[in-house]
Protein backbone atom coordinates (compact mmCIF):
# COMPACT_ATOMS: atom_id res chain seq x y z
CA UNK A 1 0.00 0.00 0.00
CA UNK A 2 1.66 3.45 -0.88
CA UNK A 3 0.90 5.98 1.73
CA UNK A 4 3.04 9.43 2.00
CA UNK A 5 5.03 7.75 4.30
CA UNK A 6 6.33 5.24 2.44
CA UNK A 7 6.53 7.46 -0.48
CA UNK A 8 9.08 9.68 1.42
CA UNK A 9 11.00 6.93 3.00
CA UNK A 10 11.83 5.86 -0.84
CA UNK A 11 12.35 9.32 -1.91
CA UNK A 12 14.44 10.28 1.10
CA UNK A 13 16.25 6.44 1.09
CA UNK A 14 17.36 7.33 -2.67
CA UNK A 15 18.63 10.62 -1.65
CA UNK A 16 20.73 8.89 1.34
CA UNK A 17 22.06 6.21 -1.21
CA UNK A 18 22.67 8.57 -4.55
CA UNK A 19 24.85 11.17 -1.80
CA UNK A 20 26.94 8.33 -0.82
CA UNK A 21 27.99 7.17 -4.44
CA UNK A 22 28.35 11.03 -4.80
CA UNK A 23 30.56 11.31 -2.39
CA UNK A 24 32.30 8.20 -3.11
CA UNK A 25 33.04 8.81 -6.69
CA UNK A 26 33.48 12.57 -6.56
CA UNK A 27 37.05 13.60 -7.70
CA UNK A 28 36.52 17.35 -6.29
CA UNK A 29 37.61 16.85 -2.59
CA UNK A 30 34.88 19.48 -1.66
CA UNK A 31 32.47 18.26 -3.23
CA UNK A 32 32.33 15.14 -1.89
CA UNK A 33 32.38 16.71 1.84
CA UNK A 34 29.01 18.33 0.68
CA UNK A 35 27.72 14.75 -0.44
CA UNK A 36 28.21 14.00 2.99
CA UNK A 37 26.44 16.68 4.11
CA UNK A 38 23.25 15.70 2.18
CA UNK A 39 23.75 12.34 2.98
CA UNK A 40 23.78 13.11 7.09
CA UNK A 41 20.65 15.79 6.52
CA UNK A 42 19.15 12.79 4.75
CA UNK A 43 19.93 10.67 7.49
CA UNK A 44 18.11 12.71 9.94
CA UNK A 45 15.37 12.89 8.00
CA UNK A 46 15.23 8.97 8.61
CA UNK A 47 15.54 9.22 12.05
CA UNK A 48 12.70 11.62 12.12
CA UNK A 49 10.79 8.92 9.75
CA UNK A 50 11.27 6.38 12.88
CA UNK A 51 10.09 8.66 15.47
CA UNK A 52 13.02 9.77 17.10
CA UNK A 53 13.52 13.13 16.66
CA UNK A 54 16.28 13.55 19.23
CA UNK A 55 18.53 11.30 17.27
CA UNK A 56 17.64 13.05 14.08
CA UNK A 57 18.19 16.54 15.70
CA UNK A 58 21.80 15.01 17.49
CA UNK A 59 22.76 13.90 13.91
CA UNK A 60 22.33 17.52 11.98
CA UNK A 61 24.30 19.34 15.01
CA UNK A 62 26.70 16.80 15.71
CA UNK A 63 27.59 15.46 12.21
CA UNK A 64 26.32 17.65 9.35
CA UNK A 65 27.27 20.91 11.62
CA UNK A 66 30.42 20.24 13.64
CA UNK A 67 32.01 17.02 11.96
CA UNK A 68 31.40 18.82 8.88
CA UNK A 69 33.02 21.79 9.50
CA UNK A 70 35.54 20.10 10.47
CA UNK A 71 35.81 18.19 7.52
CA UNK A 72 35.61 21.16 5.10
CA UNK A 73 38.49 23.42 7.75
CA UNK A 74 40.75 19.39 6.78
CA UNK A 75 40.35 19.82 3.18
CA UNK A 76 40.27 23.70 2.54
CA UNK A 77 43.99 23.87 5.22
CA UNK A 78 45.63 20.84 3.51
CA UNK A 79 44.36 21.66 -0.34
CA UNK A 80 43.19 17.92 -0.78
CA UNK A 81 43.19 19.07 -4.34
CA UNK A 82 46.23 20.14 -5.23
CA UNK A 83 47.59 16.11 -3.18
CA UNK A 84 49.44 13.74 -5.84
CA UNK A 85 46.64 11.32 -7.45
CA UNK A 86 49.08 8.79 -8.48
CA UNK A 87 49.00 5.31 -6.96
CA UNK A 88 51.50 4.86 -3.65
CA UNK A 89 51.33 1.26 -3.55
CA UNK A 90 51.45 -1.48 -6.58
CA UNK A 91 47.59 -3.43 -6.64
CA UNK A 92 45.91 -1.49 -3.80
CA UNK A 93 42.79 -1.01 -5.68
CA UNK A 94 42.44 -4.37 -6.35
CA UNK A 95 43.08 -5.57 -2.84
CA UNK A 96 40.59 -2.80 -1.66
CA UNK A 97 38.12 -4.36 -3.93
CA UNK A 98 39.23 -7.96 -2.32
CA UNK A 99 38.52 -6.91 0.79
CA UNK A 100 35.09 -5.07 0.38
CA UNK A 101 34.06 -7.99 -1.00
CA UNK A 102 35.46 -9.91 2.02
CA UNK A 103 33.16 -7.74 3.76
CA UNK A 104 30.18 -7.89 1.64
CA UNK A 105 30.38 -11.78 2.26
CA UNK A 106 30.70 -11.68 5.96
CA UNK A 107 27.44 -9.18 6.01
CA UNK A 108 25.78 -12.02 3.92
CA UNK A 109 26.75 -14.56 5.99
CA UNK A 110 25.76 -12.36 9.16
CA UNK A 111 22.14 -11.70 8.30
CA UNK A 112 21.71 -15.58 6.85
CA UNK A 113 22.74 -16.48 10.24
CA UNK A 114 21.47 -14.25 12.57
CA UNK A 115 17.69 -13.64 10.59
CA UNK A 116 16.03 -15.40 13.17
CA UNK A 117 17.72 -13.04 15.88
CA UNK A 118 16.33 -9.59 14.32
CA UNK A 119 12.99 -10.67 14.41
CA UNK A 120 12.97 -11.15 18.60
CA UNK A 121 14.48 -7.48 19.14
CA UNK A 122 12.37 -5.67 21.46
CA UNK A 123 10.07 -3.12 20.77
CA UNK A 124 11.72 0.15 21.15
CA UNK A 125 8.85 2.42 23.75
CA UNK A 126 8.33 5.88 23.17
CA UNK A 127 10.50 6.69 26.19
CA UNK A 128 13.56 5.31 25.13
CA UNK A 129 14.14 7.72 22.58
CA UNK A 130 14.11 10.44 25.24
CA UNK A 131 17.52 12.38 26.03
CA UNK A 132 17.23 11.68 29.26
CA UNK A 133 17.11 7.67 28.57
CA UNK A 134 19.53 8.63 25.75
CA UNK A 135 22.27 10.40 28.21
CA UNK A 136 21.99 7.19 30.48
CA UNK A 137 22.76 5.13 28.14
CA UNK A 138 25.59 7.12 26.43
CA UNK A 139 27.48 7.31 29.81
CA UNK A 140 27.32 4.39 31.27
CA UNK A 141 27.17 1.16 28.75
CA UNK A 142 28.54 3.18 25.66
CA UNK A 143 30.95 5.07 27.62
CA UNK A 144 34.05 3.40 26.30
CA UNK A 145 32.90 4.00 22.44
CA UNK A 146 31.87 7.38 23.16
CA UNK A 147 35.32 8.19 24.30
CA UNK A 148 36.91 6.42 21.92
CA UNK A 149 35.33 8.69 19.14
CA UNK A 150 36.59 11.88 20.86
CA UNK A 151 39.96 10.68 21.28
CA UNK A 152 39.81 9.44 17.48
CA UNK A 153 38.59 13.14 16.47
CA UNK A 154 41.18 14.94 18.63
CA UNK A 155 44.13 12.88 16.59
CA UNK A 156 41.92 13.73 13.58
CA UNK A 157 42.39 17.50 14.28
CA UNK A 158 46.38 17.15 15.63
CA UNK A 159 47.14 15.10 12.30
CA UNK A 160 45.54 17.65 9.87
CA UNK A 161 47.29 20.26 11.86
CA UNK A 162 51.05 18.00 11.81
CA UNK A 163 50.60 17.66 8.10
CA UNK A 164 49.98 21.07 7.52
CA UNK A 165 53.31 22.51 9.27
CA UNK A 166 55.06 19.57 7.24
CA UNK A 167 53.76 20.90 3.70
CA UNK A 168 54.55 24.20 4.74
CA UNK A 169 58.03 23.60 6.31
CA UNK A 170 58.05 25.02 9.91
CA UNK A 171 58.05 21.25 11.48
CA UNK A 172 57.23 21.19 15.08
Amino acid sequence: MLTAQFIFFVVVGLVVIASALGMLLSRNAMYSVLFLVLNFASVAALYMLLGAPFIALAQVTVYAGAIMVLFLFVVMLLGAERLQSKEDIRGQRWLAGGVLLALLLEAGAMLVVNSAAFHALPEATVEFSTPANIGMELFTRYSLPFELTSVILLVAVVGAIVLTKREKGKGL
